[in-house]
């Protein structure tokens, strides 16, 4: 009983803020399985928020089909899995169990960073004590390296990266902070000619933005597509700390607005 009102207490919650999470209830057994009928844990990006299904591998299974849930583009809102403990799971019960897998708030904040320099790596551990999803974009395996581990934080080998700017997902907010210039421009034109984002963002000086619009109409691009350079609210001082503070500012001004 206990359990049952600390769980309707998280998902209330949990709603209220708007964050996304996974219900996951026991809905039916067969022979030996380690938990009651009506079990229930609740799983954000973070991983377990609160409950329990019986522990072990069944629970660890449980847990990873959830984020599965949360990081898939499209999803229904409920879902109902059946898993052989043995064969399945790989446990030594014999039983078998049902799960209802119920998907809330499946809409999540997408970033998408190109670049994994130091002020990328500053701006990761920021965001990735917020509710979004970060997919960091570089062609270096070791400056990828250095980004922050967090469950919210995919990190992605692209080389050209401007290739990847056709699967970005549909209302990412977009931030390019390559090495410099000459990997910032191509992604962008890919983005100005061939998508359409909330945030476009370049890092780099006013002087820097007068060069790349300049290059941008003699390629062709309209004066009309916008991109934001330089980048982040004007506060701060110049350390790859302070600055991602101002970019997250800017980003959740943005979302807000």
């Amino acid at each position: 009983m206990k359990q049952s009102v600390e769980i309707a207490q998280a998902v209330a919650d949990l709603s209220r803020e708007g964050t996304p999470f996974v219900c996951v209830t026991l809905i039916t057994s067969r022979g030996s399985v380690p938990q009651e009928v009506g079990a229930k844990l609740v799983v954000t990006r973070r991983g377990l928020f609160l409950g329990t299904v019986g522990g072990g591998k069944v629970e660890a299974a449980a847990i990873t089909h959830a984020l599965s849930l949360l990081d898939a583009p499209e999803v229904l809102p409920c879902s109902l899995i059946e898993w052989n403990l043995q064969k399945d799971i790989g446990m030594t019960c014999g039983g078998v169990v049902g799960f209802l897998f119920e998907v809330f708030h499946h809409h999540p904040w997408q970033i998408v960073v190109f670049g994994a320099g130091h002020v990328s790596q500053a701006l990761c551990r920021v965001l990735s004590a917020l509710d979004c999803v970060v997919t960091v974009h570089d062609d270096r395996p070791e400056y990828l390296a250095l980004v922050p581990t967090s469950p919210n934080i995919q990190k992605r080998m692209s080389s050209p990266m401007e290739n990847a700017v056709a699967g970005l997902p549909d209302g990412a907010f977009v931030v390019l902070m390559t090495q410099g210039h000459r990997t910032d421009k191509p992604i962008l034109e890919r983005c100005l000619l061939n998508r359409t984002f909330p945030y476009l963002a370049v890092i780099g000086s006013q002087s820097k933005a007068a060069v790349l619009r300049r290059e941008l109409r003699e390629a062709g691009v309209a004066d009309s597509l916008v991109f934001r350079c330089p980048i982040g609210l004007p506060l701060g001082k110049d350390t790859p700390e302070e600055i991602a503070i101002s970019i997250v500012a800017e980003l959740l001004q943005v979302r807000g607005s």
